[in-house]
């Protein structure tokens, strides 16, 4: 059997509206406990509200934030999958269609960067990143739609030989220029080596890491923890309103590279939008997070 492109479309249409309605499981449980643990008293209350918002949206099948973000996908196909029309149009059109049915509405936030007309489509729209997972006969799909919020403040640089310092305070320098601008609390991905584009990958990919993960390299957990506690105590707290929750995870990975070390810093707003599902080669759909 093979997956065809109405399952596709449907899928990730689906996806996308559950990403805009719901937060994930454990970002709800983390925002719950942190309002319980947070010392700043309006830090606090501003916690309490995001869960609040949060329950809202689920309970009315409403928007939890107005900024819907752009249609970004991140996908990876079994080698022993096959496809029974196209893929990309598919996404295409699924998201045109949800476009024209979702309720509430959404706002046109796809924007041509050279004369900022903003529309509903648009080149390469939905973004799409593709993978393999070998002798697999199943496809995975992760959508994470990227608001104004946390894309303004997203970063990337590259090193030559850089210490771990050095990584880590351009880490802390990115995050100190987001200052409270993102939508606190954070999770942010980190992505080091590989080439330019491939650190963006990693970071992207580590911030799509679901909590409670440790990260398997012993020199990456620690880096992990420095680096939560320190954005932590910068104090800027929920929403910017002060306290001890600035973040809620740091997420790091690593690629081999040459002597030049990209590193990227991307973010994902207390909404923490992540939606996934697993579409086997018999036509099953299993969602994994968010999707129901």
């Amino acid at each position: 059997m093979s997956i065809d492109s109405a399952t596709l479309k449907r899928v990730t249409a689906q996806l996308y509206e559950r990403s805009l309605k719901t937060i994930p499981d454990d970002t709800r449980a983390f925002l719950q406990n942190a309002s319980e643990r947070e010392t700043n008293p309006t830090g606090r209350t501003t916690l309490k509200i995001l869960v609040e918002s949060a329950d809202g949206a689920r309970r009315d099948d409403s928007l939890v934030c107005s900024d819907v973000g752009i249609p970004t996908y991140s996908i990876k196909i079994g080698t022993r999958v096959q496809f029974d029309g196209p893929v990309r149009a598919a996404i295409r059109d699924g998201f045109a269609e949800l476009v024209a049915s979702i309720s509430p509405p959404i706002l046109k936030m796809v924007t041509n960067p050279l004369t900022h007309e903003r529309s509903y489509a648009g080149k390469d729209m939905p973004i799409v990143s593709f993978d393999l997972i070998d002798d697999a006969d199943y496809v995975d799909i992760v959508c994470s739609p990227k608001a104004m919020g946390t894309g303004r403040w997203e970063a990337i640089d590259a090193f030559v030989y850089p210490t771990h310092d050095q990584i880590e305070r351009f880490v802390l320098d990115t995050m100190l220029r987001a200052g409270s601008q993102p939508c606190l609390p954070l999770v942010i991905g980190v992505g080091i080596g590989g080439t330019f584009d491939y650190a963006a990958r990693l970071a992207k990919e580590q911030m799509l890491r679901p909590f409670g993960q440790t990260n398997p390299e012993p020199m990456l957990a620690k880096m992990e923890q420095r680096l939560l506690d320190a954005i932590n105590k910068m104090g800027f707290g929920p929403m910017g309103t002060g306290g001890d929750t600035t973040a809620m995870a740091v997420h790091i990975d690593y690629a081999a590279s040459h002597g030049f070390v990209p590193v990227a810093v991307c973010f994902n707003c207390w909404i923490n939008r992540r939606t996934a599902a697993r579409i086997y080669g018999d036509g099953r759909v299993e969602f994994l997070e968010g999707g129901r």
